[in-house]
């Protein structure tokens, strides 16, 4: 099955044909990607461009770029259409709920401090960084950020996306001969640049949960109270023995 996988990707198409074909097929996976989060959009973008990279076309780069990071926008500009429908609705929508329930609620929290401190900035950040697009676009939808500037923020935010992405590819182009050797190459590195933050929250997770103190305090007798201090400059009221007519 492997070896079939291999001789498939090795036998690329004709240049006239893969551009026929891989420029929609990008912009639907890409736009499909934006709207469920579950499509790895960053390794398709990176394969993208190893093809484009090994193509003799010199805008071949230039429109894996522009097609990647007008589909990204597209798709977040109506998933936060949606996300909006559902915030004004009393019952919620579908789209809404599959936001929230991506997101924990320590991430929201983070997600809408660094939208109090940086507005629209975030935005650019929140795409490079790998599960950082939902928080911030759920905690710009509860902060009530309309469309229109939600939009200003996000397009810088899918250019820099995609620019990123294609250079991870061009990288993986560059290192190897053969295109399927890139395509390869690319989406281990864009597996790895993914999964390393979730990694390190883990770590970080596992380290607090070892250093918080957990078990009883220290031992005090059952039937006694922990001594009082009592008499002058003290706020405790004194005990019965020690009252004086």
């Amino acid at each position: 099955m492997i070896d079939r996988l291999l001789a498939a990707v090795r036998e690329l198409p004709p240049e006239s044909t893969q551009q026929a074909v891989g420029y929609p097929s990008l912009f639907l996976l890409v736009a499909l990607g934006a709207l469920v989060p579950v499509v790895p959009t960053g390794a398709i973008v990176s394969s993208a461009a190893v093809v484009a990279f090994h193509q003799t076309s010199p805008f071949a780069l230039l429109f894996v770029f522009l097609v990647a990071s007008f589909a990204a926008f597209l798709g977040d500009l109506a998933l936060y259409w949606l996300g909006q429908r559902g915030v004004r609705s009393r019952n919620g929508s579908r789209w809404l709920a599959a936001l929230r329930g991506r997101v924990t609620p320590e991430r929201l929290a983070q997600a809408q401090e660094r939208l109090e401190s940086h507005q629209v900035s975030v935005l650019v950040l929140s795409r490079l960084v790998p599960a950082g697009r939902i928080p911030v676009m759920l905690a710009c939808l509860l902060a009530g950020m309309p469309l229109r500037r939600f939009a200003r923020g996000d397009l810088p935010a899918c250019l820099a996306w995609a620019a990123t992405y294609q250079l991870i590819g061009i990288l993986g182009g560059s290192l190897f001969p053969e295109p399927w050797q890139g395509v390869v190459a690319a989406v281990v590195l864009t597996v790895l640049v993914s999964a390393v933050p979730s990694l390190w929250r883990r770590l970080r997770g596992g380290r607090r949960g070892d250093a918080t103190p957990s078990g009883p305090g220290p031992d005090v007798p059952s039937g006694s109270a922990p001594d009082v201090p009592s008499g002058p400059g003290s706020d405790a009221p004194p005990r019965s023995g020690d009252e004086h007519a």
